[in-house]
């Protein structure tokens, strides 16, 4: 189970001229307090065709980080115009935020980029040689985010937690294996009184007047008096098992 949660990321100023900074507004929770930081992480790929044109555009560490609801604006230098090929300045290309603990990535968000140039030019031709970083536009299409997820070991807070979710759940079990004994008890209880009630009464023969009414005998016939039944009801409690997080190695979703 993860002890944070991104929410949600806002993408600011967007779109926005190639060469200014890259704003994120980032919301996420924090189930337990962290003995680390948190470190947060903003890459840009300067070309699909190698890995050695990628940009580290920030990184920071964000700490104490507390117990809840925490939000926050990170700011990246835009990307050095000097590491990225010309062919690869213009074009689609991809943006991650990522977050770590104690050097383990534990979620990235990855976002589309366009850039494009703002000049009307000859689609046949080009752009024009060399290109005029000024008059780049950068969108982001922060309405389609990629976020990934990965299980990390949180250490001590991570095993503190489980302990703490265990422990409630018995407790929840225990509560509800009391409040079924009671429900039995009092159910036992009305059974007996109502028994009560239907004692034999004694009736003394010589003190009732005799009745004018003709009665017949029933030859062979038995009467059994009713005896006294318990009810004992046996009930399963539902265990609940506490099941995983649902969340599996490299597992994509919307945000």
């Amino acid at each position: 189970m993860s002890l944070v949660n991104v929410t949600n990321m806002a993408v600011l100023s967007n779109p926005s001229p190639f060469s200014s900074p890259l704003l994120f507004e980032i919301t996420f929770e924090c189930l337990q307090e962290l003995t680390d930081d948190l470190e947060w992480k903003v890459l840009y790929v300067g070309s699909a065709e190698s890995s050695k044109h990628d940009q580290v555009l920030d990184e920071i560490l964000v700490g104490p980080v507390p117990v809840g609801i925490n939000k926050f604006v990170l700011q990246a230098d835009a990307p050095d115009r000097s590491c990225i090929p010309d062919s690869d300045l213009l074009g689609v290309t991809v943006l991650l935020v990522t977050c770590s603990y104690r050097e383990q990535e534990f979620a990235r968000v990855g976002y589309y980029v366009s850039n494009e140039y703002t000049v009307p030019y000859d689609a046949e031709v080009g752009p024009p040689k060399p290109l005029d970083v000024e008059k780049v536009q950068r969108t982001i299409l922060a309405d389609k985010p990629r976020v990934t997820r990965f299980p990390i070991n949180w250490g001590d807070e991570q095993q503190e937690q489980q302990q703490t979710d265990t422990q409630q759940e018995q407790e929840q079990l225990n509560d509800d294996l009391i409040d079924e004994n009671e429900e039995e008890e009092e159910e036992e209880e009305e059974d007996d009184e109502s028994m009560d009630d239907d004692a034999e009464i004694d009736l003394d023969l010589d003190d009732m007047e005799p009745s004018h009414t003709q009665t017949q005998s029933l030859p062979n016939s038995t009467f059994q008096s009713p005896g006294k039944r318990q009810m004992i009801s046996f009930r399963t409690p539902n265990l609940v098992t506490p099941g995983a997080s649902g969340e599996e190695d490299g597992t994509h979703m919307e945000m």
